[in-house]
């Protein structure tokens, strides 16, 4: 083998063009999957106090914010819903009429091509900001797969290509696949949130979407971030209820969830850049502590380097026009 100084590694990164061929990978505004939260009433464009650049907004704004996505290359939505009210149950959830099903109608009318992806989870619209349904102080798992079908179905009915289901129940994946077939969605598609961490970067997200648990938290059913062999175990039994993709949420503090994930399955792999994760970034950036456009395209670009085929991010819109901006 060649030795020093016939063997220079630098040849491959002293100029930018070289730098850009020889590099192993590729960030690109499709990989992206940008969340939304949606709400009622009429000219709302909120912005979350603690996600910079990340607003509530109500559907009359909605079609502006898809516009804009779809012209940067960005392929898809996740969609996440504030109900007029909550109850013990999460009505909303799965009322035809909810705010994330006529959020979908809108989108699906005004731009057919955009991929909808809708969250199936039961927190932002109980009253208690649990995942499922509550009884005798603790969340049911068994009663909460009923309405997680249900939620889905509705979810189905008004549009969306993609269900997400984010509760961490057993056999919801299952669930929600029989639920959907029996209503003759058969090419719907399921995206399970499979290893999703009982996490402390969800903060800003639980301010943006109203769900903070009204008592305990979700260690009970979430997963212990100290777990990895546990998250293969969740994703392999996602897939044999009939996942079509899996996910890894959070992303930055789970790469190396995500890149064993990838290398022991197949199927379409998506990770969450989470609220905190983004947050922290803002925060460090607004005080000039960090660069922080640098700093985002290198989490990024670590996320889709460990193996994420598909990066959900509150950065997509602002990545896809700096990679735009590059001429990438």
């Amino acid at each position: 083998m060649a030795q020093f100084p016939a063997q220079r590694m630098r040849r491959l990164r002293e100029q930018p063009t070289m730098r850009r061929m020889a590099q192993e990978t590729r960030l690109s505004p499709s990989d992206f999957i940008y969340p939304l939260f949606v709400t009622h009433g009429r000219n709302v464009r909120r912005e979350v106090p603690a996600m910079p650049g990340v607003h509530q907004i109500s559907l009359d704004h909605l079609l502006r914010e898809v516009e804009e996505t779809a012209q940067l290359g960005i392929p898809g939505v996740l969609l996440f819903g504030l109900p007029s009210k909550k109850d013990e149950t999460g009505t909303e959830a799965y009322d035809k009429n909810g705010i994330v099903q006529e959020a979908i109608r809108v989108i699906k009318k005004a731009a057919p091509d955009m991929l909808v992806i809708g969250d199936v989870c039961l927190c932002e619209y109980t009253s208690h900001g649990h995942c499922g349904i509550v009884a005798g102080g603790a969340v049911d798992n068994d009663k909460t797969l009923d309405l997680l079908g249900k939620m889905a179905v509705v979810q189905a009915d008004a549009g969306a290509d993609v269900v997400a289901p984010s509760a961490m129940m057993d056999g919801q994946v299952g669930a929600i696949r029989a639920a959907l077939d029996k209503a003759g969605h058969k090419n719907t598609a399921i995206l399970g949130y499979s290893a999703k961490y009982a996490s402390g970067f969800y903060g800003p997200f639980r301010v943006a979407a109203d769900s903070a648990p009204q008592f305990g938290d979700r260690r009970g059913y979430q997963m212990d971030p100290a777990s990895a062999r546990q998250a293969m175990r969740e994703i392999e039994q996602d897939i044999e209820e009939g996942a079509d993709m899996v996910m890894v949420k959070p992303a930055l503090a789970y790469l190396d969830v995500i890149a064993k994930a990838r290398e022991r399955f197949d199927l379409p792999l998506a990770a969450y850049n989470v609220s905190g994760e983004y947050s922290m970034v803002k925060a460090a950036a607004e005080n000039e502590w960090i660069d922080g456009r640098r700093v985002t395209m290198e989490i990024l670009t670590a996320i889709k380097r460990a193996g994420a085929d598909m990066l959900i991010t509150y950065h997509a819109k602002e990545a896809s026009e700096w990679l735009r901006g590059n001429g990438l």
